[in-house]
């Protein structure tokens, strides 16, 4: 009698019950990964609380296509900016198709500024001016794509940007400057009566 007792302590008090697992033998494999990915679900199962469910992650937004063109001015600054910077994109835009033209001819473009300045010249270094001439045409056009592009990557991020087309010009015309220097200085004569004729 004493060892059928005894057996019959050492079971559950109750039918089908299972004594409380020590190591989680008894934990299917998907609740023993939740238990090492999650701790706090260990210390809520052995507190006697229910677990929480794992928050689920929300799907990843798709990245938003940026705006097409500039940004909306929002401020009178910006609004006065932008009129500015466009103003003047297109007045250089006139006065370098006009330039342009002019340096393909360059001794009537030579001839004419001499002229300007009250002096009767005849530019005869016609091959110098030719290319020189076509030096200064490219860089007055280049010059001014150059600075339309940098003023609308600038205005498209949002910021101030008249000063970049006063310093385009400023920087294209004492390059093409340089190159119609170079084309009058190869011809002494018309320089000399540049020189002469002009007052000192």
């Amino acid at each position: 009698m004493s060892d059928d007792s005894s057996r019959g302590d050492a079971r559950p008090a109750e039918v089908g019950s299972r004594p409380r697992p020590q190591f989680g033998e008894y934990a299917t494999p998907e609740e023993q990964r939740a238990r090492i990915q999650r701790p706090e679900v260990t210390e809520a199962l052995d507190a006697g609380v229910a677990p929480q469910p794992a928050p689920t992650p929300e799907p990843a937004r798709a990245a938003q296509p940026a705006a097409a063109g500039f940004p909306v001015p929002t401020t009178r600054g910006a609004r006065v900016d932008r009129i500015v910077t466009f103003g003047l994109l297109f007045y250089g835009l006139f006065s370098v198709v006009t330039t342009i033209i002019q340096l393909l001819n360059f001794p009537e473009y030579a001839e004419t500024g001499a002229r300007m300045l009250g002096v009767e010249a005849t530019f005869t270094n016609l091959s110098a001016g030719y290319v020189w001439g076509a030096a200064a045409a490219a860089v007055y056009g280049f010059g001014w794509l150059a600075t339309a592009v940098l003023t609308w990557r600038r205005m498209k991020r949002g910021r101030l940007a008249f000063w970049i087309p006063l310093v385009g010009f400023v920087v294209t015309a004492l390059i093409a400057g340089i190159c119609v220097t170079i084309a009058l200085v190869g011809d002494p004569q018309f320089m000399s009566a540049i020189v002469n004729t002009v007052p000192s």
